[in-house]
């Protein structure tokens, strides 16, 4: 091997000048390690080390770097190197935290590979770090329906209401069974459907807002009570206190609650209410553009906490264990699911 191809060696601690075996990365990259270590952690690494091991001088077949063998592996450093993180003590290298999604998932593998168990647990918590699950729920959902995570099921079904009803083909899809994803598909729908009861009842905005000055901005006063020029609704459909709502916040909530049925979560509200603000000001009244955004964003923190009370009321299929098999399923019986 020529010097510009060189194995590289990594960072400490598997650099350890008394370490007893090297393992190789895909990338060429030298993890120098110490096969008790590995042993401990893995029950694939103890039978490999059990094994007689060659000597530098008898063996033809097996590479030697500093007296040491090398074992190569098919991971790449940037797995390679958290993965065994994980297996070293505490007081050597502290676990890794890992925010990609890809990453976490080639850990994962490498970890299911290797008869880690333990690890893969703890390694399968870390794709619910938000940065991970917000942009990924999907996918999370299905490795924790296929390690057993209950309660990571459950996180992850929760953040999934971003997700259209209907979600696209995702490839960890093939990982779960097509009873947890009804139960996932049922349990959005009911999220949806629940929400809709807020529409035919708006008890919840006149308890906040007992009197039209509480928000004048709602029914087209300034705070003066005269009125601000933006156009009322003529539907009737609510009323506070007697005042009509302007035109465009009766919009804003029909269009909310259309929005809601698909993707019942608070990032919907929150959209929404910045649409709304942003039409309020183009409406170019002198006293909206100023008093709209503040009094919005106000209402949608009451929309959002009305919400968010009915999903964690939502009754749906609880993902739970069968004790008596130890496997994984989605129970035929009703249970509250509370987030």
């Amino acid at each position: 091997m020529s010097a510009s191809t060189e194995p590289s060696c990594t960072l400490p601690p598997f650099d350890h000048v008394k370490a007893d075996v090297i393992l190789r990365s895909s990338d060429d990259v030298d993890f120098r390690v110490f096969k008790l270590f590995l042993s401990l952690a893995s029950p694939f690494f103890e039978t490999l080390f059990d094994f007689p091991q060659p000597s530098e001088e008898m063996s033809t077949d097996v590479e030697f770097k500093d007296g040491l063998p090398i074992v190569p592996v098919s991971e790449d450093s940037k797995t390679l190197d958290p993965l065994l993180r994980f297996c070293y003590p505490c007081t050597l290298s502290e676990d890794p935290v890992l925010e990609d999604f890809r990453d976490v998932v080639n850990v994962l593998e490498a970890a299911k590979k290797y008869s880690l168990n333990g690890i893969e647990r703890t390694v399968c918590k870390s794709l619910f770090n938000p940065k991970i699950l917000e942009v990924n729920s999907l996918r999370c959902f299905a490795i924790a329906c296929r390690a057993r995570m209950q309660n990571e099921c459950i996180l992850a079904a929760k953040h999934a209401l971003r997700e259209p009803s209907v979600p696209m083909w995702f490839e960890e899809i093939e990982l779960i069974t097509a009873s947890e994803l009804l139960s996932l598909l049922t349990y959005h729908k009911k999220c949806g459907d629940i929400i809709q009861t807020l529409k035919g009842n708006y008890s919840w905005i006149t308890a906040e807002y007992r009197q039209w000055n509480t928000a004048p901005w709602m029914c087209g006063f300034n705070s003066t009570g005269n009125c601000c020029g933006c156009t009322r609704s003529t539907s009737g459909r609510f009323m506070l206190n007697g005042h009509a709502t302007v035109q465009w916040w009766e919009t804003f909530m029909d269009s909310t609650f259309v929005d809601l049925r698909d993707n019942p979560c608070a990032d919907t509200i929150r959209k929404n209410v910045e649409k709304a603000i942003q039409t309020a000001r183009q409406r170019n009244c002198g006293y909206c553009s100023l008093a709209v955004s503040g009094g919005m964003q106000e209402f949608g923190t009451l929309f959002i906490n009305k919400v968010e009370e009915l999903i964690s009321q939502v009754r749906s299929a609880h993902f739970r264990y069968l004790a008596a098999s130890g496997n994984f399923f989605v129970s035929q019986v009703e249970l509250e699911l509370r987030f």
